[in-house]
């Protein structure tokens, strides 16, 4: 951490923030493969994929994924999916990458706050593609096992409230003081979140985040280009004035937001 600066992080939602998909649904042909899901499921994930990204994320289609993939993987064995993740990640996940979102994890890790990603995607998922983008930490959702097995019940649900409910739990542990901290999503179920951080983004927004980031004059970004991953994200953002760039942006942001929180006050 860089001296005389306070403890802070900056809170990552994963899908449509960072990459362009469903990380879980994007997995859906390699699952077909391994024997996992059948045809008609990978039908099934294709038209919820398009679903997704047509219609954002609400709370009814939250609700939908969240039932259809809890009883899609009931039975599925564990470490078939953890190997079938390992071994598809960077031919499924680096063309989904947005280059923007990782300039900003290099920029916010230059400066010194750690980087987590906070996901409703499970954890055999999110953990893997947090390693490869290099971040910090992980919260995801946990899918209940039981002799190796997926039981098709969801033990820890990271989703709406219970993100901001996460974070904050973090920042009590590590010190961090989320009035110093920033949050970036793509849906209005994130809105919890990116109320408990001093710097709330938008990305990409649906309508509804759009409406309230505008109501509460919250930065808006768009996320467009993909970026190769297969060297890391440091390679994958050099030379790192690109980084340095959007540390610079940050910082004067980060100023530009507490002059018009005071006056807005």
């Amino acid at each position: 951490m860089l001296a005389g600066m306070p403890g802070a992080a900056a809170f990552f939602d994963l899908d449509k923030t960072i990459i362009a998909k469903s990380s879980t649904l994007a997995f859906s042909k390699p699952f077909q493969a391994g024997g996992l899901i059948s045809r008609r499921a990978v039908l099934r994930s294709a038209y919820a994929q398009f679903m997704y990204l047509v219609g954002g994320a609400d709370h009814d289609q939250m609700e939908k994924m969240r039932q259809f993939m809890s009883q899609l993987c009931a039975g599925w064995d564990v470490a078939t999916v953890r190997d079938i993740v390992a071994e598809t990640l960077h031919e499924i996940v680096d063309p989904l990458v947005y280059s923007e979102a990782v300039e900003l994890i290099e920029a916010h890790q230059l400066a010194g706050r750690e980087v987590v990603i906070v996901s409703t995607s499970g954890t055999e998922v999110v953990e893997p593609i947090g390693a490869m983008l290099g971040v910090d930490r992980v919260v995801a959702t946990r899918l209940a096992e039981e002799d190796g097995r997926y039981t098709g019940e969801i033990e820890y649900y990271a989703y709406a409230e219970e993100k901001a409910n996460a974070i904050r739990e973090l920042a009590r542990d590590r010190g961090w003081d989320l009035a110093q901290c920033y949050g970036y999503s793509d849906s209005v179920t994130d809105a919890p979140m990116l109320e408990a951080v001093g710097h709330p983004h938008a990305v990409n927004p649906d309508k509804d985040l759009r409406r309230i980031a505008e109501e509460r004059h919250w930065p808006v970004l768009v996320f467009t280009r993909p970026v190769a991953l297969r060297g890391g994200v440091r390679a994958a953002v050099r030379p790192t004035v690109a980084a340095l760039a959007v540390g610079g942006a940050l910082a004067a942001g980060g100023l530009w937001w507490n002059a018009r929180r005071r006056d807005l006050t």
